[in-house]
């Protein structure tokens, strides 16, 4: 019923830069929150960065300052601009949102998009 579709993932030197994009799409009454997470193999799923529908975010100590999470509620979109990526960076990225479809809010995940960040 409903898919999270994320694209913006890849090889990159340290010090660059990547946008990833995850978009909703399906039987999606309303969306609060829309959040990205990192994972590395091994290791649990760790938050990243989050942003409510109405604009306040939260961030990872790690990535204040270089990351920015943003939403087009329009479009059901959730964006995670990656500036001055580092080695540590590197992982799998999931798009997460908190979605309802009919009387109940659930949690969906996307595929996950491969970031890697050579130093």
């Amino acid at each position: 019923q409903v898919q999270l579709v994320e694209s913006g993932g890849g090889l990159v030197q340290a010090g660059g830069s990547l946008r990833l994009s995850c978009a909703a799409s399906g039987s999606i009454r309303s969306i609060s929150g829309m959040g990205w997470y990192r994972q590395v193999p091994g290791t649990q799923r760790d938050l990243v960065a989050t942003a409510t529908a109405d604009g306040s975010t939260n961030y990872a100590d790690s990535v204040k300052g270089r990351f920015t999470i943003s939403r087009d509620n329009t479009k059901n979109t959730v964006y995670l601009q990656m500036n001055s990526l580092k080695p540590e960076d590197t992982g799998v990225y999931y798009c997460n949102a908190r979605i309802r479809t009919g009387f109940f809010w659930n949690d969906y995940w996307g595929q996950g998009t491969q970031v890697t960040v050579s130093s």
